[in-house]
């Protein structure tokens, strides 16, 4: 007796939610094994998204070196990690002190990374500054403090671990950039800018390196919603306006869990470019390159309804 035709859709529903999840399950495994004994650096591990991704690549057995500021918080990643964790199975982190504030140290930090295990795997720059406020308030040090951090802190320390990849012929580079890497908005020029420019300089070495086997990715993603300040109150747009609205798609954030996962299929499927948002920013994206007098006269207006708010 065949199954009536009011039952047909609802277990087709349930059969591809079955295999949906079975896939799912399939490739987070392969994902976890894939980096298994991977030299694997994280930078600001001690942020949402680093805390994240130690805890993501550290399950799959990678061998991790955990950059920050805070020697305190380092250690407190790194407890939270081996509590419990089987040593037949993992690897303990080892610990780098990295400011990225003072680019000239950068040097001696390449150094004790590259001493851990003599060769870097995986490179995962993970460090930012964020800024938001009109671009005449924004002093000469401040501006030259976000590209220190956001553009040569992460661009030094490639340069400092490419040789080894090089020689060996293996290696990736993944930058976790931002969406404004790639689009600006305003109020957060200074912001936009150090990832433009970096965004610029990992396009350029990805050419270079590919012949050296190096792979080179960029993340473009929106906010993260776990690790933002909370915004300066200031006036806001007219809810009724087409600018409000991109400007809150755009400032419309990811959890660290998701871009971690992000980060992790990335190393493990070689992907070059990630763009991690909603359908309205990736609309603005191509707006910007195929109407983007449309785009600039959106976002001016915007400024406008603040200013009259105001």
């Amino acid at each position: 007796m065949g199954l009536p035709s009011v039952m047909v859709l609802p277990l087709l529903i349930v059969v591809a939610a079955g295999v949906y999840y079975i896939y799912n399950e399939v490739v987070h495994f392969m994902s976890m094994s894939l980096v298994r004994n991977k030299v694997v650096v994280i930078t600001d591990a001690v942020s949402g998204v680093g805390t994240e991704c130690a805890h993501l690549f550290h399950k799959g057995g990678a061998r991790l070196i955990l950059c920050g500021m805070s020697w305190d918080k380092l250690d407190s990643l790194y407890d939270s990690l081996t509590d419990g964790a089987d040593p037949r199975e993992t690897f303990a982190p080892k610990l780098v002190i990295l400011d990225f504030s003072d680019v000239d140290s950068v040097e001696d930090v390449v150094a004790e990374v590259v001493d851990c295990y003599g060769y870097v795997d995986v490179l995962i720059c993970n460090s930012s500054m964020k800024l938001k406020a009109p671009v005449q308030s924004v002093s000469l040090e401040l501006d030259r403090n976000i590209m220190d951090i956001n553009y040569f802190g992460p661009s030094s320390l490639a340069k400092g671990v490419l040789p080894t990849m090089i020689s060996r012929r293996s290696g990736h580079i993944v930058l976790v950039n931002s969406i404004q890497g790639r689009l600006a908005i305003p109020f957060r020029s200074s912001y936009a800018a150090s990832k433009h420019a970096a965004q610029a300089f990992f396009d350029c070495l990805r050419a270079e390196v590919e012949e050296y086997g190096v792979i080179v990715s960029t993340i473009s993603h929106t906010f993260i919603n776990a690790s933002d300040p909370p915004p300066v109150e200031e006036p806001t747009p007219k809810p009724n306006t087409l600018s409000a609205f991109i400007t809150s798609q755009l400032t419309h954030g990811v959890s660290p869990s998701v871009l971690a996962g992000e980060i992790m299929q990335t190393v493990n499927r070689k992907r070059n470019e990630v763009v991690l948002a909603h359908p309205i920013p990736r609309v603005a994206l191509y707006l910007r390159t195929l109407l983007p007098s449309s785009l600039f006269a959106v976002l001016a207006a915007g400024v406008k309804d603040l200013e009259l708010a105001g």
